[in-house]
């Protein structure tokens, strides 16, 4: 019986850590080719060979993504090395914490530079070839914080707020053409990039019918359902995995 994602080529940004590279490995899992992006080369390195040792296939590609030519240069890239992108996982991001006052003009720019302009022309790139070859998937990762008021998260909640209207809208603009285009909305999730929060993590996660926070494979398990045939009937759909905090 082939794999549920056999013959299929997936990119993943910021796949060399946290939620990005536990859904290059279950992506791989599950058969796809996976070129995971990342700025890191021991990192992309490592996780390469987890996936190998599997059984599964991947490549590194490195990029410093911040604006649309660093966009863009990478889907050229992955369009060599994987032969065609079926599956897009706008993961990459940065996520700054403090008050509106503090934060900079050129914080502000990176933040919507690699959070919105970042996905907004890989999917300008790699959307159209999915469509002309009749289907596709794209998965952004936005957040539970772009959907509530926090006090220090106004940059970051802004820029994936943006990022959950731009899956509607791609939604509606390429659907009809075969490529779905959906999000995945952590809630608190415990990765490398949140443990210097320590106590605060717990604190927020326990606010949520679960009690907990959530791990990367938790989430990964959602983009990737997202990305395969079994989500066939979903578009546009903005799915939280958080653990029930914004049910709250």
């Amino acid at each position: 019986m082939a794999s549920a994602l056999s013959e299929v080529s997936a990119l993943v940004t910021g796949g060399t850590s946290g939620i990005g590279r536990a859904a290059a490995v279950e992506l791989a899992r599950l058969g796809a080719r996976v070129a995971v992006s990342g700025r890191d080369q021991q990192r992309g390195k490592d996780v390469v060979a987890e996936i190998g040792t599997a059984g599964g296939s991947a490549e590194f590609i490195a990029a410093d993504l911040r604006d649309a030519a660093s966009a863009r240069t990478l889907a050229g890239r992955a369009v060599e090395q994987l032969g065609r992108v079926d599956v897009l996982v706008n993961n990459a991001g940065v996520f700054p914490y403090g008050p509106t006052e503090q934060m900079t003009e050129a914080d502000f720019d990176a933040v919507f530079g690699l959070n919105v302009k970042v996905p907004y022309f890989l999917v300008a790139e790699l959307a159209p070839k999915m469509a002309e070859r009749g289907g596709g998937a794209i998965i952004n990762i936005t957040t539970m914080v772009a959907e509530l008021g926090t006090v220090d998260e106004g940059l970051y909640g802004a820029s994936k707020a943006a990022l959950a209207l731009l899956t509607k809208s791609w939604a509606a603009e390429y659907g009809p053409r075969g490529v779905r285009v959906n999000a995945v909305s952590p809630g608190p999730t415990r990765t490398r990039g949140t443990a210097a929060w320590g106590e605060a993590l717990d604190q927020l996660a326990a606010q949520g019918p679960a009690g907990r926070p959530g791990t990367p494979e938790e989430i990964a398990e959602a983009i990737a359902f997202l990305a395969g045939d079994r989500a066939s009937f979903i578009h546009g759909a903005v799915l939280p995995v958080d653990g029930g905090r914004t049910a709250v």
